[in-house]
């Protein structure tokens, strides 16, 4: 990979990394659920307009919508309204390539390679330290439903390894347009139609610039620029830089919001990377199919990362390398 596309990757890995305060600093006296929809809102229109839907029957693309972005981003922001930090939730969010691997191997039948094998094993290693080793502001409540959050994106890369569906960066948008509705229906059945009927009144410019960034720049030009990279290296030049994203959070996290990670913290994030990095380590033998960006295909090689990223994120089917 060039030094042109190096840099191009390591400002989506920062957009990506820094989303998280992002969403941390603009939820405030917004409800959770409210606000991923408010978001998907901005991700959908006007994007729609100008994108073909994704050949696909609309089960499919709904699917993918319920798991990767209404399932992985409602639990999400859930989790970081109940006290989980920005930092520590791109972190754990790192999970859903654990999930992703076992959930293909139990569903898809496509046996793990020793080296993804390996990985899963030192993930877990790594998740178990930072969940023992959690702060005290940290509820169990709050990482589980941050785990919660990996297991819907792992269950959304595995519907669309199987549906085999095609569409890049469409299928994040067209997707998309299952999320606002159940959202705020259930943001008013559990927050109040007070409540949420206050939050859109006062909805704040600090709540509108955070949905702008990530909706815009997060979810839009993260994964068009994403997808870009795929399309032109080898997903193995261009996937490990994502995982710059948790480090980006981690460090914006304790310079702007004073968000100190614990040793265990540092320490498990250090084993979930590494069993991330192993468990994407490339080998030889038969190529499979593989969907790269937010739904294209590609020949991977047999034991290529079946799955990769945030989301934050990410933020859609698809910057990741599915199983």
């Amino acid at each position: 990979m060039n030094r042109r596309d190096s840099l191009l990757a390591a400002l989506v890995a920062t957009i990506w990394g820094f989303n998280f305060v992002v969403i941390d600093w603009g939820m405030h006296d917004v409800p959770p659920l409210l606000f991923v929809a408010i978001r998907f809102v901005v991700v959908v229109f006007p994007a729609i307009l100008f994108l073909r839907r994704p050949a696909a029957p609309w089960r499919t693309v709904a699917a993918v919508g319920v798991f990767m972005s209404l399932g992985q981003f409602g639990f999400l922001y859930v989790s970081m309204d109940a006290g989980l930090p920005p930092g520590l939730a791109a972190l754990v969010l790192q999970a859903q390539v654990i999930f992703t691997v076992l959930i293909a191997a139990g569903v898809l039948r496509e046996i793990p390679t020793p080296a993804q094998v390996a990985g899963v094993v030192l993930g877990s290693v790594g998740l178990a330290v930072v969940a023992v080793g959690r702060g005290g502001h940290v509820t169990a409540a709050a990482l589980a439903l941050c785990l919660l959050a990996a297991l819907s994106w792992g269950i959304g890369n595995t519907v669309a390894r199987a549906s085999g569906v095609k569409g890049g960066l469409s299928l994040t948008v067209w997707s998309a347009l299952v999320v606002p509705i159940p959202l705020v229906a259930l943001s008013v059945a559990l927050d109040g139609p007070g409540v949420v009927g206050h939050a859109v009144a006062s909805f704040s410019w600090q709540a509108g610039l955070s949905t702008l960034y990530t909706a815009v720049l997060a979810s839009l030009v993260g994964y068009g620029v994403f997808n870009t990279l795929l399309g032109r290296n080898p997903s193995s030049s261009v996937v490990p830089w994502v995982l710059l994203a948790p480090v980006v959070a981690m460090a914006s996290a304790w310079l702007l919001l004073d968000q100190q990670p614990n040793s265990a913290e540092i320490v498990g994030g250090v084993l979930l990377i590494l069993g991330v990095l192993v468990a994407m380590r490339p080998s030889g033998g038969r190529a499979l199919r593989a969907d790269v960006g937010d739904g294209g295909h590609r020949v991977a090689e047999l034991g290529e990362p079946v799955a990769l990223v945030l989301a934050d994120e990410p933020d859609a089917p698809g910057q990741r390398v599915r199983p």
